[in-house]
């Protein structure tokens, strides 16, 4: 059986196969899934999969990014998207500076099912929210800088991202659980 990455991003599903590759055989579905606004991941998650499930046959592989930032009381999470939306990145930073809590997690959710059984995958990297860096028109990487780092993420090479990334972490897991999985 295929396993199906869900996502409209050919830089996102290159990545993914990049990461699981060779070992686990996946392809790129682009179909239209609406998706709930929730703070919590799981349930987000597991809606986009029983829609993808009422649309296709196979096993499928959705992801969620979140960003939880301590000054807000562990908000926008998975609302992230909206914040950036409604306030902006600079504000976001503003915000932070004014209530004194500058760090953050972000978080990447993979959840996998083979049409009877969910399974979810993460990981996360530890940062602070700092003064928007170069805007390269992704989310919340213009204002991320990684702990360890003096660059936000959307300062740092392709390469060095995903080396250090939460999707990679996530992936690691996944990957371990499906190859033995199907052993």
């Amino acid at each position: 059986m295929v396993l199906y990455f869900i996502t409209g991003s050919k830089y996102k599903f290159a990545q993914v196969k990049d990461i699981l590759a060779p070992e686990i055989k996946i392809e790129q579905l682009e179909i239209d899934l609406n998706e709930i606004q929730e703070i919590d991941f799981a349930k987000v998650l597991e809606h986009k999969l029983k829609e993808a499930q009422s649309k296709h046959k196979g096993e499928f592989l959705v992801e969620d990014t979140s960003l939880y930032i301590d000054a807000f009381g562990q908000l926008p999470g998975p609302l992230i998207k909206w914040f950036i939306k409604g306030w902006g990145l600079e504000e976001i930073y503003n915000a932070t500076q004014k209530l004194g809590k500058t760090s953050a997690k972000g978080k990447c959710i993979f959840a996998y099912s083979n049409g009877k059984q969910i399974k979810f995958f993460e990981g996360e990297m530890l940062g602070d929210i700092a003064k928007p860096g170069k805007n390269d028109g992704f989310g919340w990487n213009p204002i991320f800088k990684p702990k360890g780092f003096d660059k936000v993420l959307s300062e740092m090479t392709h390469e060095k991202k995903i080396e250090i990334g939460m999707r990679k972490k996530a992936l690691a897991k996944f990957k371990e659980y499906y190859l033995k999985r199907n052993e």
